[in-house]
């Protein structure tokens, strides 16, 4: 208990968020009660209220740190490559290794986070996740208009509508995949992968400039 209390404020929060994640992932966020998250994390509820006023925090917690990780996957990938359509490609498979590290996280940062910062009832948590999410969607922005650029992708894409257009398409086809992995096989004979990289490729012809190879 004494090397406890010398632990930084922040190991605390990371140590009962992890655990409440396992616990939102088995039982759902509803079911999960504070009582639980303290017993999975080995605190008491009096300790636990110390690092979390109550589960909406954590909550908040759960989806700024998953926005991180989206953010580092999608940086990573596009720094790794220079051709539009490998940068494309790269993209797609940080996102299906995100899924499947993070299934949970996957679904929290696909839900409604908040964008009305004028009024004080708000997490700070919230405020730094939606402040991602816009430095995400000015990686995709660039990328975008370097494949314009370049000749690769069509001139009249609209930037801001293709980008959400794109995440609902994307996430939603690897969500799909992951949930229907089975039917895939048993149905279509295409294992997983092949069935996203089928769905990846028609996704980028709908933007890609018409003659390009």
């Amino acid at each position: 208990m004494a090397r406890r209390k010398k632990e930084p404020k922040s190991v605390h929060r990371e140590n009962i968020a992890a655990a409440a994640s396992l616990l939102f992932m088995e039982k759902g966020i509803t079911a999960t009660s504070m009582n639980e998250i303290a017993k999975a994390a080995g605190y008491s509820k009096a300790t636990l209220y110390v690092y979390f006023e109550n589960k909406e925090e954590i909550i908040g917690f759960l989806v700024l740190d998953s926005m991180k990780r989206l953010y580092s996957s999608i940086t990573s990938a596009l720094e790794q490559q220079v051709e539009t359509k490998a940068r494309y490609d790269m993209i797609c498979q940080g996102l299906v290794l995100y899924q499947e590290e993070f299934p949970f996280y996957f679904k929290m940062v696909l839900d409604k986070i908040n964008i009305d910062f004028e009024s004080q009832n708000y997490l700070p948590e919230e405020k730094e996740t939606y402040q991602i999410g816009e430095e995400i969607n000015e990686k995709i922005k660039v990328f975008l208009k370097s494949g314009m650029e370049k000749g690769d992708l069509r001139n009249d894409i609209k930037i801001m509508p293709t980008i959400f257009q794109f995440w609902g398409m994307l996430s939603g086809l690897i969500q799909l995949a992951a949930n229907k992995e089975e039917y895939i096989e048993k149905t279509m004979h295409l294992s997983k992968i092949q069935f996203l990289e089928h769905g990846f490729d028609m996704l980028y012809h709908s933007i890609e400039k018409e003659g390009v190879k």
